[in-house]
């Protein structure tokens, strides 16, 4: 079916529940979905001819505070209006809000292209690269995160600290932590099933209030979309409970952070498996191998869009349940790729690098095309299968140690300007760099207590 159809069925459909306003949506830099209430009237010519979306969500950053010095949107443009399109196959309806419906956009310039910035537009062009290689890349996202007895307003009377776990002590998949709070709990699991975003799994972690869920893979592109939702949905399903869920990558010096793993596999033209040879020793095709040496090598300079806050670079350390170096091992949950081979249709890898801080449409895109540049030249796996723990074991390639440095490695990436052009790594370099500025204007708590009486 067609865009014009799907949005002319849009509107029939819409008609005849007699709603009067939907649910529009973008998805700014950071990955925060950015978006507006829209009358039908207005809804049926932006569905046919687009409409302007300031373009300022690309000129500020999490705290809407606007970059003094980015490639796109500031103050010397006067922040104008970019070009926004609606896509008909996102459509769904919000189930704890009335259902009302809902629809993602992307951003694009006049000739009808995706606006370089765009960071859904960025995977488009990664899943473009899938396609001309043969392949559907499919992708399964799954999240962690804390979740607080907690407001917007107790948050900042306490000023972001101590605030409290919505269940106590370490308890992971536990049903009795679970069942403490069934009504959100439940919700989750059920309400995001009927917003078009189905949950595969759905369990307590190791820490303090904090769960994990798995998305059921699907590809590329709705995959991210759903992984978008997903933490939009949260959010708002967990108000209702007056419960603050935190996706940031390490919350608390003394906890495990909380990942944003993507599981990702290559369909053939015959909508098979690519990655599966079952009479390989471990079950993993050429196809696979190939894949897998990618990983290996870009991931490092491709780290920052996988890894894009400050606090990114807290979770990547050892012993914390995060990779420090981009090691792979089979079924090895210390590594930085987790190879889930003899596994038939569901053969895949799990790239363990990504937070839940991340913007799913970048970290996908990152992910795929490291992989897929492994497939393009053919590149050998001369790295051998860690066995045993990651952290212990040599490696001759570490991470980016900071948010600066993985910043300033993509910005001498060739594979990056190639796949996504100058003007979008530019832009984000600029950015990541801001953002990395800011925080060295604040002094940390722990400078205090280090510093303060005894240095």
């Amino acid at each position: 079916m067609n865009a014009k159809t799907q949005a002319e069925n849009i509107l029939k459909k819409i008609a005849s529940k007699h709603i009067k306003k939907v649910k529009v949506a973008v998805t700014d830099t950071d990955g925060v979905m950015r978006g507006k209430l829209m009358h039908i009237d207005k809804l049926k010519s932006a569905l046919k001819n687009g409409f302007g979306f300031c373009n300022v969500v690309f000129g500020w950053d999490c705290q809407d505070q606007c970059y003094e010095d980015t490639y796109y949107s500031g103050w010397a443009s006067g922040y104008p209006d970019a070009q926004v399109s609606l896509d008909p196959a996102t459509y769904r309806e919000v189930p704890w809000d009335h259902k009302i419906p809902f629809l993602i956009g992307d951003f694009y310039e006049n000739d009808a292209n995706s606006l370089p910035y765009c960071p859904r537009g960025v995977l488009k062009k990664v899943i473009k690269i899938s396609e001309t290689l043969g392949y559907q890349s499919i992708v399964g996202c799954e999240y962690e995160w804390f979740n607080f007895k907690e407001t917007p307003e107790s948050l900042n009377e306490k000023d972001f600290h101590k605030p409290t776990p919505l269940t106590p002590g370490m308890f992971g998949y536990s049903l009795l932590r679970s069942g403490n709070h069934r009504g959100y709990f439940n919700q989750l699991m059920d309400q995001m099933e009927e917003f078009g975003v189905p949950l595969e799994g759905l369990h307590t972690e190791t820490g303090p209030g904090v769960y994990e869920a798995a998305i059921k893979c699907s590809n590329a592109l709705e995959a991210a979309d759903r992984a978008s939702l997903f933490k939009m949905a949260t959010k708002e399903i967990a108000a209702e409970h007056k419960i603050i869920p935190s996706f940031m990558a390490r919350w608390n010096d003394s906890l495990p952070g909380c990942s944003g793993h993507i599981h990702q596999s290559l369909q053939d033209a015959k909508g098979q498996n690519a990655f599966v040879d079952e009479n390989d020793e471990h079950g993993m095709s050429e196809v696979f191998k190939h894949y897998l040496a990618g990983l290996i090598q870009y991931t490092p300079e491709l780290l920052v869009l996988m890894a894009p806050t400050v606090n990114s670079y807290k979770r990547l350390v050892k012993g914390f349940w995060a990779p420090t170096s981009p090691s792979w091992g089979f079924d090895n949950r210390t590594c930085a790729m987790r190879v889930l081979s003899h596994q038939g249709a569901a053969t895949r890898v799990e790239m363990r690098v990504p937070g839940s801080d991340v913007n799913p449409y970048l970290a996908v895109s990152a992910s795929l095309l490291a992989g897929l540049k492994g497939v393009e030249l053919k590149l050998e796996l001369k790295q051998a299968a860690v066995v045993g723990n990651a952290y212990e074991q040599a490696s001759e390639v570490q991470f980016p140690s900071n948010l600066k440095e993985a910043a300033e490695r993509f910005y001498r990436s060739s594979l990056a300007r190639k796949a996504f052009g100058d003007d979008f790594v530019e832009h984000f370099v600029k950015t990541r760099i801001w953002e990395w500025e800011q925080s060295q204007k604040h002094i940390s708590d722990w400078e205090l207590k280090r510093y303060f009486e005894i240095i």
